[in-house]
């Protein structure tokens, strides 16, 4: 690895940890340049800009994400099965540890950037990707009925945010294992109800 790359990998590193911390309006290039063992003109030379950087963490984070494999429907087993697979996935990925980091960082930039939130937002992660695909694949095989699959498919990921992982984001609460599998359980259930043919 060449001298460059491995200072712009310790700049991240430097740069995610006060991140987290102390937020991204509370650390500034002399406190990320310090961390990083770097002189300021190295992480300037790297990073023109303090939104660069954290552009930069983002994408370095996503990458680290474990998301689960993508699932399509199978005709061959229950919808019920399949949804739980699916929550199971989508639950451990919110509840991982890199995913909360991630997360608390960007959530305290949405507060101040708006249109950070709007970017953020379109940027589909974990289930979201597939999710609306296969709901459509089992609503065409008879398995599930409704037209507006998309409202659907948030419907069933809000669940499952709203009682996992928000609570962790926010520090109100750990959440057990048993919780979370009781979280999957009923929002299968309340999801076949309404959706189910």
């Amino acid at each position: 690895m060449k001298l460059s790359e491995k200072k712009r990998i310790d700049i991240l590193q430097a740069t995610e940890q006060l991140f987290f911390e102390n937020g991204v309006e509370h650390t500034s290039m002399d406190q990320i340049a310090a961390k990083a063992g770097a002189s300021k003109r190295t992480v300037y030379n790297h990073f023109a800009t303090k939104d660069e950087l954290f552009e930069a963490i983002l994408n370095d984070m996503l990458a680290k994400i474990n998301y689960g494999e993508i699932i399509h429907y199978n005709a061959d087993e229950s919808i019920e099965q399949q949804l739980v697979t699916i929550a199971e996935q989508e639950v451990a990925m919110l509840t991982e540890p890199d995913f909360l980091r991630l997360a608390k960082i960007a959530f305290m930039q949405m507060l101040q950037r708006p249109e950070l939130a709007k970017s953020l937002s379109n940027n589909n992660i974990g289930c979201m990707t597939y999710l609306e695909d296969f709901l459509k694949q089992a609503k065409t095989a008879g398995a599930l009925k409704g037209d507006e699959l998309d409202t659907a498919a948030k419907q069933f990921v809000y669940q499952l945010k709203a009682f996992v992982f928000y609570p962790l984001l926010y520090g109100f609460e750990t959440v057990t294992e048993q919780q979370n599998n009781k979280v999957i359980e009923q929002t299968v259930s309340l999801f076949l109800a309404k959706y189910k043919a």
